[in-house]
């Protein structure tokens, strides 16, 4: 007999987050909501690196909707311009910031740049209550560099512009498997599925079938 679906809330509104995150746990009979579902607004990032903002997004989700909240706090350095944008990724243009506004700033202070390396960095916070004193946290990067010019329909941020180390391709070309597969993102979920494993929070992945599964 199926077991009843958990739900966990997303500390973000964001689509692309959320599919990324409902795709990784719905094997495991977790539904992951968004927090505005539950009219979260967002909350000031005041933290100074990634764990900082994450504790204090995931925090204020399981805070207003009692449920347990998971929290991504992620961007991208460029080492070019000494690891900016960093934690100021999704504001990066400035006010009214939009992923057009900020990926096309990006490309411009890289201008005639030939160093174009560059990372994304992804830390997640999975918090059981907003008192939670031992929250998981867990860290992954993916190495990359800057294209010249943004390619790519799929995924979101600055993924038509980032090409992945072993592709010669934008993450925006990527399949979303795999992107699961490489990105830090799915990287930094497959950390923290296994340590909600160890910690007895979920289960093994459920096998959905029409024969029984094995």
């Amino acid at each position: 007999m199926q077991s009843p679906t958990q739900h966990i809330v997303l500390a973000s509104g964001n689509k692309g987050k959320l599919a990324e995150f409902a795709q990784m746990f719905t094997h495991y009979g977790i539904e992951v909501l968004p927090q505005n579902q539950f009219n979260v607004p967002d909350v000031a990032e005041t933290g100074t690196t990634f764990v900082e903002n994450a504790i204090i997004k995931a925090r204020h989700a399981a805070e207003i909707t009692g449920k347990p909240a998971i929290a991504d706090d992620s961007g991208i350095e460029v080492d070019a311009l000494q690891g900016q944008p960093g934690i100021y990724s999704a504001r990066y243009s400035g006010s009214g910031a939009t992923e057009t506004s900020n990926y096309l700033k990006l490309l411009a202070a890289l201008k005639d740049e030939p160093l174009r390396s560059a990372r994304f960095q992804c830390v997640l916070v999975y918090m059981r209550h907003a008192k939670d004193p031992t929250p998981i946290i867990c860290q992954a990067s993916w190495e990359g560099s800057i294209n010249m010019a943004p390619q790519g329909e799929q995924g979101h941020g600055y993924d038509p512009i980032f090409v992945p180390q072993g592709f010669d391709c934008t993450a925006a070309q990527l399949s979303s498997e795999q992107k699961n597969a490489h990105s830090h993102r799915g990287k930094a979920l497959e950390l923290l599925i296994s340590a909600m494993k160890a910690k007895g929070i979920i289960g093994e992945q459920q096998v959905f079938e029409t024969n029984g599964g094995q």
